[in-house]
């Protein structure tokens, strides 16, 4: 039972990366867009100042602050796709189908039930919201999740239904849409009902997140690191960015929900002078361009003499990646086996850099790195996010955790990178062989990371998770492989890590994750070409 719903949560993690990571795209370009409006950059560049530029500026960040603006079915149909097992691209457009039957389903049973507001100025704070033109309950990304959920179920279960004869033409994902019609009607009627409890619900939840202040934020910031190993720190970060959780603000006569929708909506509009302070919740950039950097120097100075110049080509090139791109794993994943109490510090003090972030005011953010920082935050000047601030903190975190990691690391004895007593040891290990060491079992060793190949090994790969046979499923989120497979006993972990660049291999059941860091979409392109997959 545990394993299912630990594979169900990764699946579904997994599956909340289809609709998010498409968002930062329509950031940076929100954050293009208003670059051409911008007052400080058309006086520096006045060629510029022209209504063609400034008219390009104007309708790109505001078409895409639209997206903003309909998430739930952004959600309901990312969902969908991330979650079904096949004909994905059918199962896509089964979930915006049944989006739009929900909401004219449940604004129908509103207006017979007298339960939808009319003629009133405003429906903001009324719970209730437009959507596509219909007014319903206003459920925010909440609709789109749960409504792609079960497209997804309904789909996986029924898309290989077919039928003989003059019914033929009723099978496939047809037959999931006519099942699906009478579930979302009927749903839409008792999330009627429903619905007004369990925003109260998550209205308290809010208000005791607000009430708890930066003890609130602090745990925040250290659960999200915390559950790296899980591959679940999705599932606590997303509902501030996109719900009523990280906030509610209205922006230029409209109201938006979540700290990443409000920031780019206040970034589109340049009537707004200073950022909001949602952003908090989006400042786990922080640790992850500075403070590991930090921790990289404190591991290379406690390094064993004869072993600095071995590990520093491994340690540069973990540091920049965490820098530049916010991918943070190869280094975090050498603190889980080492040393769990590095991981644990690490946590804490990410927490706390986002305590600092409140404090201080800051309203920058770097979610993904330095490259994120600043084309987010230098185009909109220092009054709107003081953006200096948050490069403060970031040099101020470097050397805590430098002095703090370099004193445990000392103190302790921690055999981290460099300090191993076996020198075929050094190497940036996974969270696989963490969990085996916390059950006692044999630690696996694998070749120095130096030795990794570049290619892609498709076959190699593939072999490694048991052959084509034992593979369901093929997916990814940012840096890592997913997938379902009939069983995990026959997975070779040492191979993935020594022979095909793998980070680490986690087995949850019958999901594996295997960690490439950047190259991700690489190796899942050569790995679905060789299985044939191509949808």
């Amino acid at each position: 039972m545990k394993e299912k719903i630990m594979s169900a949560m990764q699946s579904f993690s997994k599956a909340m990366f289809t609709p998010v990571l498409i968002l930062p795209i329509v950031g940076i370009l929100i954050a293009i867009g208003n670059l051409f409006t911008n007052a400080r950059l058309l006086a520096l560049l006045p060629f510029l100042d022209n209504p063609i530029t400034k008219g390009f500026g104007t309708i790109l960040s505001g078409s895409l602050v639209t997206i903003l603006q309909n998430l739930g079915i952004i959600f309901c149909v990312g969902i969908a796709l991330g979650l079904a097992k096949k004909k994905r691209a059918e199962a896509g457009f089964t979930a915006l189908l049944v989006f739009l039957v929900f909401i004219n389903a449940m604004n129908k049973f509103m207006s017979l039930t007298g339960v939808l507001l009319k003629d009133v100025p405003s429906l903001s704070g009324t719970g209730q919201t437009v959507l596509l033109g219909i007014q319903v309950l206003d459920m925010g990304v909440f609709l789109g999740i749960i409504l792609g959920v079960i497209t997804a179920i309904v789909h996986n279960k029924f898309i290989d239904t077919e039928f003989n004869n003059a019914f033929q033409i009723y099978g496939g994902a047809r037959f999931v849409f006519i099942v699906l019609i009478p579930i979302t009607v009927l749903l839409a009627i008792l999330l009627t009902y429903i619905w007004p409890f369990i925003q109260s619900g998550i209205d308290a939840l809010g208000l005791f997140i607000n009430h708890a202040g930066n003890f609130g934020i602090f745990l925040y910031g250290t659960l999200e690191r915390l559950l790296i190993p899980t591959g679940l720190h999705h599932l606590v970060y997303t509902p501030f960015l996109y719900t009523k959780l990280g906030g509610v603000a209205e922006v230029g006569g409209k109201i938006f929900e979540g700290s990443r929708n409000i920031y780019f909506a206040e970034i589109a509009d340049t009537s707004v002078k200073i950022l909001s302070k949602s952003v908090v919740w989006d400042a786990r950039g922080i640790s992850k361009m500075f403070g590991l950097i930090g921790a990289c120097l404190a591991m290379y100075h406690t390094a064993k003499k004869e072993n600095k110049g071995k590990i520093k080509a491994v340690l540069i090139a973990a540091a920049f990646t965490s820098f530049i791109a916010g991918v943070t794993e190869p280094i975090e994943f050498s603190f889980l086996f080492v040393a769990p109490i590095l991981f644990v510090v690490h946590a804490c003090l990410s927490g706390l850099g986002m305590v600092a972030f409140n404090v201080l005011n800051v309203r920058a953010i770097g979610p993904n790195g330095f490259i994120d920082f600043l084309l987010y935050n230098l185009p909109l000047g220092i009054a709107k996010t003081h953006w200096p601030m948050y490069i403060l903190i970031g040099i101020a975190e470097f050397f805590i955790y430098y002095f703090v990691f370099r004193f445990l690391i000392q103190k302790l004895n921690l055999k981290t990178l460099g300090r191993e007593d076996d020198e075929n040891d050094m190497k940036l290990h996974s969270k696989a062989e963490y969990n085996e060491k916390i059950k006692n079992e044999k630690e696996s060793k694998t070749e120095s990371s130096t030795e990794r190949v570049e290619e892609i090994n498709s076959k190699l790969i593939i072999e490694c998770l048991g052959g084509k046979e034992n593979i369901v499923k093929v997916d990814s989120c940012f840096t890592r492989l997913r997938l379902e497979v009939k069983t995990s006993e026959n997975i070779d972990e040492q191979t993935l890590k020594s022979k095909t660049g793998a980070f680490g291999v986690v087995k949850e059941g019958t999901t594996v994750q295997v960690v490439y860091g950047m190259k991700i979409n690489a190796v899942r392109k050569a790995v679905e070409e060789e299985l044939g997959i191509g949808e």
